[in-house]
């Protein structure tokens, strides 16, 4: 059995940058209450004119690719994480596939909201250990802009994301690379953090789209109290399940990426393991939270600073609907 490694980082933001300023003038909200309750800044929304999840995925792959020394026709699998697919059906894994130009290989993809990239890391990662791949293209990517209310009715939500992509590459090793993964969930809290629409267990009437004038089903409901109170026991709980079913502790931890879901939440976790401020990436003040792209998003940025270097010991972990949260270690 192989070890996997992650052999290139990339990533993709759109060009519009959309500041705390700038929604306050479309609902009553101010930069200092956004920044209070999230630490987020700005964020980036895509031109609907120009851009998809699939063509972001194909621009973060190339900086991946380029990285990794690997040309395109290296990729023998895709997985590819977003809730926010370009089409309903199918996946955005084979219009990746096709902006790639790629030919018949597979695409899978994963749909575990704001766990989803390292449930798609995990799942590559079993496909490189057994030797059925060789170059698996990991992305993690989302379009939220485009569904949010931006008026004061939606403001809780609406503050909170942006959109983007990131891309690994994972290939085989003789050492260790991708140390282990966790993965859960808990349904019963399905309904604290969804939208419900446009979904199939409806009376035929309602799924036509000449019948549909309430669109609020279609809309992010969030309970952020719960989601909150259920992220800072979560994250906590499956980093330190990691370490030690690794036999190391937190202060081997050479970085922490966590999902940005809320500063106050990473900053919370932080001090729960007691981590220096740079054993810690945060870039949430700057995008966001682009769901299943926050990781790969932030691993790209960080390895682009100089903060992963080869031989660390990287930690990522997510929480988000479903409930589902996880966690990944890697020796880099």
């Amino acid at each position: 059995m192989h070890y996997s490694k992650i052999a290139g980082v990339g990533h993709y933001v759109p060009e519009r940058v959309v500041t705390n300023d700038d929604l306050s003038k479309l609902m009553d909200t101010n930069n200092e209450w956004i920044i209070e309750r999230t630490g987020i800044k700005e964020r980036r929304f895509i031109d609907p004119k120009t851009d998809t999840v699939a063509n972001m995925s194909a621009k973060a792959a190339h900086m991946a690719l380029e990285r990794a020394n690997l040309k395109v026709e290296d990729i023998d699998f895709i997985v590819l994480a977003t809730i926010t697919p370009d089409y309903f059906f199918p996946g955005s894994g084979v219009l990746l596939q096709r902006e790639l130009g790629l030919e018949s290989i597979g695409a899978l993809d994963i749909r575990n909201a704001c766990s989803g990239f390292i449930y798609a890391l995990s799942t590559a990662d079993q496909f490189i250990k057994t030797g059925m791949y060789k170059n698996i293209l990991v992305i993690g990517a989302e379009i939220q802009s485009t569904a949010l209310d931006l008026t004061t009715r939606g403001r809780g939500t609406a503050v909170i994301f942006g959109d983007g992509a990131g891309a690994v590459i994972l290939q085989p090793s003789d050492q260790p690379g991708i140390l282990s993964s966790h993965l859960h969930s808990d349904g019963r809290y399905a309904e604290e953090l969804y939208v419900k629409d446009p979904g199939s267990s409806r009376p035929h009437e309602e799924r036509q789209p000449e019948q549909i004038l309430d669109t609020s089903t279609f809309k992010v409901h969030m309970n952020g109290n719960m989601v909150f109170k259920h992220a800072i026991v979560r994250f906590h709980e499956v980093i330190m399940e990691a370490l030690e079913a690794n036999n190391l502790t937190k202060d081997d931890i050479d970085l922490l990426i966590p999902h940005q879901a809320n500063l106050r939440i990473s900053n919370y976790i932080q001090q729960k393991l007691g981590l220096a401020d740079e054993k810690v990436y945060n870039n949430i003040m700057r995008y966001g939270n682009t769901t299943a792209g926050s990781i790969p998003i932030a691993m790209s940025e960080a390895w682009g600073e100089g903060k992963i270097k080869d031989g660390d010991l990287i930690c990522v972990a997510a929480f988000g609907s479903g409930f589902t949260w996880a966690s990944s270690l890697i020796k880099w």
